[in-house]
């Protein structure tokens, strides 16, 4: 049945562009699980993802007609991803703004194409944890002998560099060292998401940061609680409607089949749109694809964003601002400011400008 099905997609196929996209198993990317499920009864959109085999390789049609087909490939980071655009491994991306940051000021050519979600962002500890808000979090971490273990998947992941940013505001020393003892927390890369949850259930570290939906399957599962959002650390109001992921697409694609990105990127607005007005749909095709509870899937914060806004932008640039102070960069983002890198990092011609 399988051998029949791919003779079936490569007849289908024949002839057009194939391509590579990577994704990561989180909620920050459910508009192209949406979208890859449900397939051709998107054609009002006027494109779609036609299924070839699913989970894997579908016929990408725009204006009724095949333009390309698209190779899911799955990713454990958007450092790993950027990794992949930089050895030319795949041409389009759905990963985190500041992985892909990261990627550019190193001198890999690519560019954001369209936002994808703002929110659905948490810091993650044992249910029997003595912390459960900010405040108890700090002065725990303020207290202790030793410095506090929390554990991240990425190290240009979005959560990450926020909680690193506010403790730091807080005036809390951060490292990375295990053997700096003078420093109040140790955050500890656990090099992918499936790592997070059995680190904080064998105890590895006191705590987790990480997207969605880790938090909410943590607290499903009975692993942990989630001790506060990323949107709710002070100063009260400042991280909230922060962007976390994008589309991402390769110079090389941009230039040779600029119609393929500009029909993802359509699909992906209208799918992030859609998604926003259809939560339960998503919820259970989320759940189903990333092998969650429905549960955890429906209490995602996530809000999915059908195009790039003044608003977007501005935390755009207090990301770059984030990265730079922390001594991210040492390439082409080094020492500037949004404005200055707009063309290094986006290419506006398929989303649109941001509007406010």
């Amino acid at each position: 049945m399988l051998f029949s099905l791919v003779l079936a997609s490569g007849a289908l196929a024949q002839g057009l562009p194939a391509y590579k996209l990577s994704y990561v198993l989180t909620t920050h990317h459910t508009p192209l699980m949406v979208a890859a499920v449900k397939g051709e009864a998107f054609k009002g959109f006027g494109t779609h993802l036609k299924p070839l085999i699913p989970r894997e390789k579908y016929e990408l049609v725009s204006g009724g007609k095949s333009v390309a087909v698209i190779d899911l490939v799955l990713a454990k980071s958007g450092s790993e991803t950027a990794t992949m655009f930089a050895q030319k491994q795949v041409d389009l991306a759905m990963a985190s703004m500041t992985a892909i940051m990261a990627g550019v000021d190193k001198g890999t050519k690519m560019h954001i194409v369209a936002p994808l979600q703002t929110e659905g962002m948490a810091l993650v500890a044992p249910k029997d944890a003595p912390f459960g808000t900010w405040d108890t979090f700090l002065a725990h971490v303020k207290a202790a002998k030793m410095p506090v273990k929390i554990g991240y998947h990425s190290p240009t992941s979005a959560p990450k560099i926020l909680l690193e940013r506010a403790l730091k505001q807080a005036g809390v020393a951060v490292t990375e060292n295990p053997n700096d003892y003078a420093a109040k927390v140790l955050l500890a890369d656990l090099k992918e998401t499936s790592n997070m949850l059995p680190a904080l259930a064998t105890r590895q570290v006191e705590a987790i940061v990480g997207p969605s939906p880790f938090p909410e399957v943590a607290v499903s599962k009975g692993a942990g609680k989630i001790v506060f959002d990323l949107r709710d650390m002070p100063p009260k109001g400042f991280w909230h409607d922060f962007p976390c992921c994008v589309v991402v697409a390769s110079d090389d694609i941009i230039k040779a089949n600029p119609q393929v990105v500009k029909a993802l990127v359509d699909l992906t607005l209208k799918t992030n749109a859609w998604s926003n007005t259809n939560r339960a749909e998503v919820a259970k095709i989320t759940a189903e694809w990333i092998g969650i509870s429905p549960e955890a899937a429906k209490s995602s914060s996530l809000v999915f964003l059908p195009q790039f806004t003044q608003g977007w932008m501005r935390w755009a640039g207090v990301y770059l601002e984030l990265l730079d102070g922390m001594g991210n960069f040492k390439g082409s983002l080094k020492g500037r400011k949004l404005d200055e890198v707009k063309p290094l990092l986006f290419d506006f011609s398929f989303a649109g400008a941001p509007k406010k």
